[in-house]
């Protein structure tokens, strides 16, 4: 039977969890992910999971921090005033934010702390810092 491998377009489903056991993300809700090995489509600790599976094989893997989303990182995170917050935006702890500047990509930010009219933005990945634990299953190679 065929095994994944570098350059095939996969078909898995999972279940994302936390180190406590919380679940943050699973395919179940929205459907099998597909993805290209090889391409960095995914994390490279999800990735190196999947290859060598063949459809219908399952593995549970611990993905360390540096395989998963990295470090959470302090320089990541920038302190506003709020009186130089946009006006038309009330900020709330746990809103997405996009910021662009010139004709960059924009960068994704959640508002963490709102103290003292300041508002904390942090651009880490939400999962930064975490150790993921994934159930994967290779449904199909196409």
């Amino acid at each position: 039977m065929a095994q994944a491998k570098s350059g095939d377009t996969v078909l898995v489903n999972y279940t994302g969890k936390l180190t406590d056991g919380t679940i943050f993300d699973e395919s179940a809700s929205h459907g099998p992910l597909e993805f290209t090995l090889g391409e960095d489509q995914v994390i490279p600790g999800f990735e190196a999971a999947v290859v060598g599976l063949s459809p219908g094989e399952s593995r549970t893997v611990t993905i360390p921090v540096e395989q998963a989303y990295g470090p959470h990182r302090e320089e990541m995170k920038l302190v506003v005033d709020l009186d130089e917050f946009p006006k038309e935006i009330a900020p709330v702890v746990g809103q997405q934010l996009q910021l662009q500047q010139g004709g960059e990509q924009p960068i994704v930010v959640i508002i963490t702390d709102i103290t003292d009219g300041k508002v904390t933005l942090d651009a880490n990945h939400p999962l930064a810092g975490q150790e993921l634990t994934f159930d994967i299953k290779l449904e199909e190679i196409q």
